[in-house]
């Protein structure tokens, strides 16, 4: 029998070595240590939502999911920072829509790429917003308050919360649609906005029900319309956008979670189901989600990924429309 020559046999067990290695690492389970779940602002709905999924998929899965704050810039820092992230499944982002539709319309340069950074890993939530006006205004709902603009006898006014948000967008584009002249009063952020129209410096505005519902409760401010295809079961008697003939003119909010380009499929595929099998449970959906205005979604990767190209094209519209400058 003829022996093995010495440089064979160290080639061979260093190709059994690495076969050995690579099969350890297969074995390893995700998770196997703590997940980190960037959350671009400070606090805010999506921020209870991500901790009480984390505190699901913790018991679940025995690793903790520990939710990372880093507001600011118009979400620009958390997603950087989730971007340049290890694409192991061990670094996530959660945030909201802007940050993936709307910053690359309204911003020059984006310090994150919004197409090439990011796998999709599931739209968790959706909730369409509320326009709303001051109880005192001549007017009922959306169609009444066109009606009176177009006449020209009264002239009102909308409260922003910041260049390119939705009241921006939403009454710049009901300008463009219907030749009205509705004007613009930028504030900083949204709570001097709710304010603002519950003191009627300001007539209009545009929010989420988690944000104007217990203002319309209780008397504070008048809902014209739900910006929308569907009625909200929170204010049912509330028409939407497109019973009172504005089709077109639509107003939300979603949170969706992401991962770092290249991080595994399987990794991607494995945080979409046990979420999405969360998100659907009766229990969680009812308070966590329904009870706040919302809509569960939790599509696949790929659904995700097209609901992002639809919407980044939808916004495109309403900025252009409504003449927002990119700064």
């Amino acid at each position: 029998m003829n022996k093995m020559s010495s440089p064979l046999k160290i080639m061979l067990g260093v190709v059994a070595l690495v076969a050995m290695g690579v099969a350890g690492a297969q074995a390893v389970p995700y998770p196997s240590k703590p997940v980190r779940v960037i959350v671009p602002f400070a606090g805010g709905g999506i921020d209870v939502l991500v901790r009480a999924l984390g505190n699901e998929l913790s018991q679940k899965w025995g690793q903790p999911f520990v939710v990372e704050n880093k507001p600011g810039a118009s979400t620009f820092i958390g997603a950087e920072l989730a971007a340049r992230s290890p694409a192991d499944g061990y670094t996530l982002l959660a945030t909201t829509d802007p940050t993936f539709t709307s910053n690359r319309h309204l911003f020059k340069a984006l310090p994150y790429d919004p197409d090439g950074g990011f796998e999709p890993v599931i739209q968790m939530v959706k909730g369409d917003n509320l326009v709303f006006a001051h109880p005192n205004v001549p007017f009922t709902d959306l169609q009444e308050m066109v009606a009176a603009a177009k006449k020209g006898r009264q002239h009102f006014s909308f409260g922003s919360y910041g260049n390119g948000t939705q009241p921006q967008l939403v009454f710049g584009y009901l300008n463009k649609r219907e030749g009205v002249d509705l004007l613009h009063v930028p504030y900083k952020g949204i709570a001097p906005v709710m304010m603002g129209v519950a003191s009627r410096e300001v007539d209009l505005s545009v929010a989420s029900p988690g944000v104007a519902g217990e203002m319309i409760k209780s008397g504070r401010v008048r809902p014209l319309a739900v910006a929308g295809d569907k009625r909200l079961p929170q204010f049912p008697n509330v028409k939407t956008t497109a019973e009172q003939g504005f089709p077109y003119l639509k107003s939300f909010i979603w949170y969706g979670l992401f991962a770092p380009k290249g991080t595994p499929p399987e990794i991607v595929n494995k945080l979409n189901a046990e979420i999405a099998s969360i998100l659907r449970s009766s229990a969680f959906a009812e308070q966590q989600v329904n009870s706040k205005g919302m809509t569960v979604m939790a599509g696949s990767p790929r659904e995700f990924a097209a609901v992002i190209k639809q919407d980044t094209a939808f916004v495109g519209e309403m900025v252009k429309a409504a003449n927002v400058k990119p700064e």
